[in-house]
């Protein structure tokens, strides 16, 4: 999260995540799954703006898909946080959500993780990283990632991939619990691809081909578009593609920037959703 004072509100950014590779290990014996992927922040982002008030919490949005109450992952951080804070004063949200949801972008727990950062700060709270964590992980499996890069088993990369990347974002919506659901899980031999492409050698465009995702096999009725619109953006001069978490996004790796948004206004004029980052 990157933020500014300006007088007493303050003004937060929540970045989106890409999977580069996701493997399903299996099933753990809470119901969870066990997952092996490689996170990265993109510049695509939602703008969150806290101001404070007298009590309370509010939240707006200017996606009216979005819920404003409980059920948004925001002003889940929020009351958490709160409930942390002695006499805690109100706060309200404005979030200008710019990251599509049920695309497997991460933009709930961003926007979470933000609010953790942003109430820190505004309210000169000073809840140590290890606590900040913690409520985290109370919140949702990915919100520790975007405080920090935290999470259960995590280790830090040095890839720093400045990759030009194409979204497709997709005229539908993929749950996360459903693609989960629809999983089959097979008995095989562990894959050590991710483990390599991560601590092999730092040429990351040119190997992000030998990667996959585990949960495009579960994305039932919807299997055919991802498919297609991964072949779209390799037709267009991706080097790789791939679905990024639960779906529904597919993004394309590009040779330069150039090169992507030529491929993000074909598609668009084709009447397809491309988002250039």
């Amino acid at each position: 999260m990157s933020c500014d004072l300006r007088g007493a509100s303050l003004v937060a950014r929540a970045y989106a995540k890409i999977n580069i590779g996701l493997e399903v290990l299996g099933r753990r014996p809470d119901g969870y799954h066990e997952l092996r992927t490689i996170l990265q922040t993109i510049d695509l982002h939602d703008e969150i703006r806290f101001y404070p008030r007298e009590q309370g919490i509010e939240l707006s949005t200017t996606d009216p898909s979005i819920p404003h109450d409980a059920a948004n992952l925001a002003y889940v951080a929020a009351r958490l946080f709160a409930e942390r804070c002695e006499s805690p004063p109100g706060i309200f949200i404005d979030l200008e959500k710019r990251i599509p949801p049920g695309m497997g972008l991460g933009g709930g727990s961003a926007d979470a993780a933000a609010t953790l950062l942003a109430l820190n700060r505004l309210w000169s709270a000073d809840i140590e990283p290890a606590e900040l964590h913690e409520i985290a992980a109370r919140i949702g499996m990915d919100v520790p990632f975007f405080l920090y890069g935290g999470g259960d088993e995590v280790y830090p990369l040095d890839l720093a991939p400045e990759l030009p990347i194409v979204l497709i974002l997709g005229d539908f919506s993929i749950s996360t619990a459903e693609a989960y659901g629809s999983l089959r899980l097979t008995k095989r031999d562990p894959s050590f691809k991710l483990q390599h492409f991560a601590w092999g050698n730092r040429c990351v465009r040119s190997r992000l081909g030998e990667l996959v995702n585990d949960l495009e096999t579960a994305t039932g009725r919807h299997s055919t578009s991802i498919q297609e619109n991964k072949r779209l953006l390799l037709e267009r001069g991706a080097t790789s593609s791939m679905m990024t978490g639960s779906g529904a996004a597919v993004y394309g790796v590009f040779q330069s920037d150039e090169a992507a948004r030529r491929a993000s206004d074909s598609l668009n004029r084709d009447g397809i959703r491309a988002v250039t980052t």
